[in-house]
């Protein structure tokens, strides 16, 4: 694997959070590497562009989480098992389309191996788990932690955990800024739009085609790019209420309730999506226009991967006899 899919590779990982869109009965998708893509409620469809030019896909039945463990039927836990699901998901698709990026890049008559190597993803999983863990919770607890004993005022527990959450924020922000100026980046995020173009079409009951699906808007109120705003301004006020002073409780505390505070954020996200208009909608604000980096306008030669991927996800959803909901 050369250097740069590599790194492709790895900053796409990062981005998982940020690109995965859907829950268990709705149709959404993911942008991956050159391609894109969709789930239904008992399967997917991964499309993508090679190199070369030619559309390869992949599709399998996708059991659904909740259906496996009825713990996940329920309000929070449903949140829960929804995003470790999508994570999961995230992480083959991704590797389908790294493997199809390879393909023309070997030497002629030399086929990629039907998987990636197994440390090739476990690192790549452990490096973005210490990325976040790092980046979100101990760099912005850290800081604000030293800023308190410059900046008495800041120093009470209200004030650590204010300011611990403006950095987050902050950071955030300003990673989601840089890399949306590389041009692999860039492209993912067209991908990302072509998704959202596509899941709005199928939405509005239209025929879906390149026509139809590029009038629709790329910000959609189910993507997890406004999850993770949420999440960032939920911990910033859960937080503020734990009586915690140890710099390592508070750290301790801040990862322990990662799954709670997620499961919570997809309730509202949830809650937002079927209620337009509603109170949800103005806490979920912020992540839309966040869109704006994380989404861009796709050509129509993307827009028709997002399509083949959704038409290869409904088919095999069609065949297992599964039932669509519409949000």
């Amino acid at each position: 694997m050369s250097l740069r899919t590599y790194f492709r590779l790895f900053t796409h990982s990062m981005l998982l959070p940020i690109l995965e869109s859907g829950e268990e009965t709705l149709v959404g998708g993911q942008a991956v590497l050159e391609g894109v893509m969709m789930r239904a409620p008992h399967s997917y469809c991964v499309a993508v562009r090679k190199p070369s030019g030619e559309l390869v896909t992949e599709e399998m039945p996708l059991a659904r989480i909740s259906e496996q463990y009825k713990i996940f039927k329920y309000p929070v836990f449903r949140g829960c098992g929804t995003l470790y699901q999508a994570m999961k998901l995230g992480v083959k698709s991704l590797q389908f389309s790294a493997r199809a990026a390879m393909e023309d890049l070997l030497p002629e008559g030399q086929k990629p191996p039907k998987e990636l190597p197994k440390w090739v993803m476990v690192g790549n999983l452990v490096a973005m788990l210490g990325s976040f863990l790092f980046l979100y919770k101990f760099l912005p607890l850290y800081l604000a932690t030293k800023l308190g004993t410059v900046v008495p005022a800041l120093s009470t527990v209200w004030g650590v955990n204010l300011t611990d959450g403006c950095i987050r924020i902050g950071i955030f922000l300003m990673f989601m800024a840089l890399i949306s100026q590389m041009r692999d980046i860039h492209r993912v995020f067209e991908y990302h739009g072509a998704e959202h173009k596509v899941v709005f079409n199928f939405e509005s009951g239209k025929p879906v085609t390149v026509a139809n699906a590029q009038q629709f808007r790329t910000f959609h109120p189910r993507c997890g790019t406004s999850f993770l705003m949420l999440l960032m301004l939920i911990s910033l006020a859960v937080y503020m209420f734990i009586p915690v002073t140890g710099f390592l409780a508070k750290l301790l505390i801040r990862i322990a309730l990662l799954p709670v505070i997620a499961g919570v954020c997809y309730e509202m996200i949830r809650f937002a999506a079927r209620r337009p208009g509603s109170f949800m909608t103005v806490l979920t604000a912020p992540g839309m226009w966040l869109q704006r980096i994380t989404t861009k306008p796709p050509s129509d030669d993307q827009a028709a991967v997002a399509i083949r991927a959704l038409e290869g996800a409904m088919a095999l959803e069609k065949a297992q006899g599964g039932e669509l909901v519409i949000a």
